[in-house]
């Protein structure tokens, strides 16, 4: 049995009495001080993890004056303030042991954009790609860009002075930035842009913080410009953080925001900024090259710029060979053929842009002869993705280099420590060798890839950060990196912002390290903004933060046993790159961050408390992979205890693990979709059987574990089950006492009628025997499952008479439960022998070669999925239908495709079976029909997550963010949706219903006799 977990590390007083202030000064937004939320937020995208006191969440800018007056006064100067966005930083910049001020769950709103003036206001909070989602209809965009667009937040990119793919020619985010908003300690605020004279003189004459902010930065540009002109580099990523050297701008005017830009919110915080915008290119062709060593593809960069493409970013084979694996790649192999007798070692993506086409081709074209002609490298062939669409398909697999490193097989995975060095582009390759041959002496493997224009490359050494000794080498490594940087004339930080590694600051910025601190002591004297990044307070006794003293990740993973680990992959190996939290509503992963903006409510936060629990419950002596016995007996000797449990309550970590948990729909699009296929639904379901040896269970769980076993039951008298399910009455005492709303009733339909007119036979070994090569080759076995055979009869009487009318004797699978519902819910011990004793019936039926279909995606996926996880099961392979449409279906001779549908395909099946969803477009290419793909996110269901009452809101909140708008859109064709749950939410909460695309179909045939 688990431990009960007290609270590890409550926070410490000082830091409770300053929140009781805040909350008493009149702070409207939430105060998380459980431990759930800090160990969600100890992590980001680094080797670090910082435990923080508490977090805050303020409502607006308001709420942030009232945080920073608190925290300047008197009683609260030991407390630390650092502001996080979307919580990506490879370097901790976000990690504190201080207060979290999350300024991304509300502060998201656009407040304006000026088409006219190409500008825009927002909140700190605003995702970059939500922003040019919004500039899209104006024809505008933001322009820096960065791999991790569509979670990275405005304040973040700020705050890094974050740049990426095209830089050279759209600059950094500073180089956009018009005017900042920011709150200072103390709770002034400050709104800074380019001053004139004038301007700046108004600024100067003030006696308050902003004037001595204003002071002290014009009096170091003015004393120290000789020294600022010979100490920073000419780099187009010049630097990060406290940037000197643009302090004036190229026209004279004085411009606070090359200091603020980079500065990791240790100056102020960041509430609002106004942004520059620009025109989208109406026109783009990526010209992506291989080359049969990476060392060539950089040697090439250099000749390759003089053609003045809008960018160029490398990608080693590391990278490749992993995003070969991925769900991205099936959207991009056509574009990188692969020859097995010469392998592709590097890439290079060239991008050229305009407004006219032809203009753009021209220039192509000249750089395809370049490449034709030119023989200073060997190049192994190139191709072209023409269009918007197929250059954003490539750099979707580009911008996941970061996550699909973190996938390698094995412990040792490429580590961000030294990942963002700059040079100047023409020195890169010799730099890049040097590197690499550092590397090589330490024996370590490494990814790259890059902006090679730029002269960053993205450099990961592979490392076991549990093991001691390997861990040890980021000190040596990183301190000659610091070095080989500095010889070459480049930066150690090129783009990711300093965080953790700003311990080389001072040796770097020499003497002009004590303006830094200068600029640090007028905004924050007593070291409370972020402490121990870029700078100290001038005068100040403390110290930076050092790489190797900070702890790491590997500092705790290692304190859990081994074979632990090993077996929770799944979850202990999430490197926090925060792909689940993926802003846009029409994307599948994840449906519970994406509705509540709780991060614990995520598959990265979902994973970060697994480490935490393993760990703990590993400290408590507690063997979670021991095995237990189960079975009737056990249940009822074991009552009395977990009653116990349950009726003490008490203070457990589990508790709150356990909430983290029940949020989750299970509908994997995390397992399909996270780069490093972090596996929620899995974990979820092994904690919850784990919780619930302790802890009673909900009569809820029994009830949906036995749908599959019960439905059969009621089906021979759907009337029993239907007059209650429309009782009021029934149905207050489901909501309350069993926590369940909204029960679907059974179907009435006469399904038996539909066996009879298609003389559908059940399949059993002996009849199948019966039947001969040929009669075989034109049969199938259609698998049931419980919620579309029972409750959508129709839909499964359509898919008969479809295959029937294709000329197909439609055999079936006598009914036996998937167990499904029995894994969601955590009775594994239960599904396993359902799944088994399934799976010999499903593999008695298979060995005579017929094909087994199954309908609905979620249930037919799991004989794929969760059967194959389970040691020594065989079971064959079941169809989803339109795999075997595809296979069956004969081409249509229609000149041109009639009809107008668009497809909503489940969640499950769109993440997981990316290939075979994308098989109904073909299928109903050959039955002479037009279906498209409609983007979609979740539809809120997911199984019965959306019928249980504690999940109702959430439900709905999830189906109103895209699917809501999708069903509500008059332009487009019929919408068909291939998931049992989706069509249930969609009738529930619209009072529509949506056809499965079988249906479409059978009424196609039945249209043509």
């Amino acid at each position: 049995m688990i431990a009960r977990i007290p609270t590890p590390a409550a926070p410490a007083a000082p830091y409770l009495a300053f929140l009781d202030a805040l909350r008493g000064a009149g702070f409207r937004g939430e105060i998380a001080r459980d431990h759930a939320s800090r160990t969600v937020l100890a992590t980001d995208n680094s080797i670090y993890q910082r435990l923080p006191q508490s977090a805050v969440f303020p409502l607006d800018a308001e709420d942030v004056q009232v945080l920073a007056r608190v925290a300047a006064e008197p009683a609260h100067r030991s407390v630390r303030l650092t502001p996080r966005g979307g919580g990506t930083g490879t370097n901790g910049q976000s990690l504190t042991d201080g207060v979290v001020v999350d300024l991304s769950r509300h502060l998201n709103r656009i407040l304006e954009i000026d088409p006219a003036g190409r500008w825009v206001r927002v909140q700190s909070g605003v995702v970059k790609d939500q922003l040019n989602a919004a500039l899209e209809p104006h024809g505008l965009f933001f322009a820096p860009e960065l791999s991790t667009s569509n979670r990275a937040t405005i304040g973040g990119m700020i705050n890094t002075d974050a740049s990426g793919q095209g830089s050279c020619t759209y600059g950094k985010t500073r180089d956009h930035v018009l005017e900042l908003d920011s709150v200072l300690l103390g709770g002034e605020r400050l709104r800074s842009a380019a001053l004139d004279d004038e301007q700046l003189a108004q600024q100067l004459a003030r006696q308050d913080r902003v004037g001595e902010l204003y002071r002290c930065a014009e009096a170091i540009q003015r004393e120290k410009a000789e020294l600022i002109e010979a100490r920073f580099p000419k780099l187009n990523r010049c630097l990060t953080g406290y940037d000197l050297a643009h302090l004036r701008e190229a026209d004279g005017r004085f411009n606070l925001n090359s200091v603020l830009c980079g500065a990791e919110g240790s100056l102020g915080l960041i509430v609002e900024a106004k942004l520059n915008v620009l025109p989208i290119p109406r026109y783009s062709v990526l010209v992506n090259v291989r080359y049969a060593s990476f060392m060539d593809a950089l040697r090439d960069a250099r000749a390759l710029l003089e053609h003045q493409p809008l960018s160029i970013e490398t990608v080693d084979s590391k990278v490749l060979l992993l995003a070969m694996q991925d769900i991205v790649w099936h959207g991009v192999a056509e574009y990188f053929p692969q020859n097995p007798d010469v392998p592709t070692l590097g890439i290079n993506l060239v991008e050229f842009s305009g407004d006219e086409p032809e203009e753009v081709d021209a220039r192509v074209a000249a750089f395809a002869r370049h490449l034709q002609h030119d023989s200073s490298v060997q190049r192994l062939g190139h191709t072209l993705a023409t269009g918007r669409a197929a250059v954003t398909r490539v750099y979707a697999m580009r911008k996941r280099a970061v996550g699909l490193l973190g996938n390698v097989e094995g412990e040792v995975r490429p580590q961000p420590f030294v990942e963002d060095t700059a040079v100047p582009p023409e020195h890169l390759a010799e730099f890049i060798a040097e590197f690499r041959a550092l590397l090589d002496s330490h024996g370590l493997a490494y990814g790259m890839f890059g902006h090679v224009d730029a002269g960053v490359l993205h450099v990961r050494p592979a490392l076991d950060m549990k093991d001691p000794a390997q861990a040890a080498m980021v000190r040596p490594i990183s301190d000659a990196v610091a070095e080989l940087t500095q010889r070459y004339g480049g930066l150690l930080w090129g783009e990711h912002g300093k965080g953790v590694r700003s311990e080389y600051a001072p040796a770097f910025f020499g003497e002009l390290y004590p303006s830094l601190q200068a600029l640090k002591h007028a905004c924050d004297p007593h070291n409370q903004l972020n402490p121990g990044k870029i700078a100290t307070p001038l005068g100040s006794d403390e110290a930076l933060l050092k790489i190797d003293e900070v702890v790491m990740r590997g500092d705790l993973d290692r304190q859990i046993d081994e074979r632990v680990w090993q077996s929770y992959g799944s979850a202990v190996h999430c490197n926090g790159n925060g792909a689940c939290y993926n802003f846009d509503p029409n994307d599948a992963m994840c449906p519970s961050w994406k509705a509540t903006r709780e991060r614990v409510q995520s598959p990265k936060g979902r994973a970060s408390l697994i480490r935490e629990w393993l760990r703990l419950q590993g400290l408590a002596g507690v063997d979670v992979l021991a095995p237990v016995a189960s079975g009737p007996l056990q249940f009822l000797r074991t009552l009395p205890e977990r009653w116990r449990n349950s009726r003490q309550g008490g203070d457990d970590f589990s508790h709150e693990v356990y909430d983290a948990m029940a949020g989750c729909l299970a509908c994997k699009s995390c397992a399909g979709q996270c780069p490093i296929k972090v596996n929620v639904p899995e974990f979820r379901s092994r904690f919850l059987e784990l919780y619930h040896r302790r802890y009673l269970r909900p009569l809820r769980d029994y009830l949906i574990g036995s749908l599959e076993f019960s439905l059969p039951l009621l089906a021979h008298l759907p009337w029993l089950y239907n007059a209650p399910m429309g009782s009021r009455l029934v149905n207050t005492l489901l909501a309350e006492r069993l926590g369940m709303v909204d029960s679907p009733t059974l179907s009435d339909f006469d399904f038996r009628a539909v066996c009879r007119r298609f003389a559908v036979q059940t399949a059993t070994p002996k009849r199948l025997a019966e039947l001969d090569e040929s009669l075989r080759a034109r049969s199938l076995i259609l698998v049931q499952d419980a919620f579309t055979r029972y409750f959508e009869t129709p839909v499964f009487a359509a898919f008969i008479e479809l295959a029937s009318r294709l000329g197909y004797r439609v055999l079936l699978a006598p009914y036996s439960a998937n167990g499904k519902p029995l894994h969601v819910q955590g009775f594994l011990g239960a599904f396993a022998r359902t799944a088994r004793r399934n799976a010999r019936r499903l593999q008695a039926l298979a060995n005579f070669g017929i094909p087994l279909v199954g309908l609905d995606p979620a249930m037919t996926l799991v004989y794929r999925q969760e059967y194959a996880k389970l040691d020594g099961l065989d079971c064959p392979t079941v169809l989803l239908p339109q795999e075997w449409l595809a296979e069956a279906l004969p081409s249509s001779d229609a000149e041109a495709p009639s009809g107008s549908y668009r497809l909503l395909a489940h969640c499950t099946e769109k993440t997981n079976a990316t290939a075979a969803t994308a098989l109904w477009g073909q299928v109903f290419r050959q039955a002479g029909l037009q279906l498209a793909a409609q983007a979609t996110g979740c539809c809120g269901m997911s199984g019965t997550y959306g019928h249980e009452a504690r999940n109702l809101e959430t439900s709905r909140a999830i189906f109103a963010q895209s699917w809501e708008p999708a069903l509500a859109r008059e332009d487009a064709g019929e919408a068909l949706a291939t998931g049992y749950s989706c069509r249930s939410q969609t009738q529930r909460l619209r009072q529509q219903r949506l056809r499965h695309p079988i249906e479409a179909l059978l009424e196609h045939h039945r249209a043509r006799g």
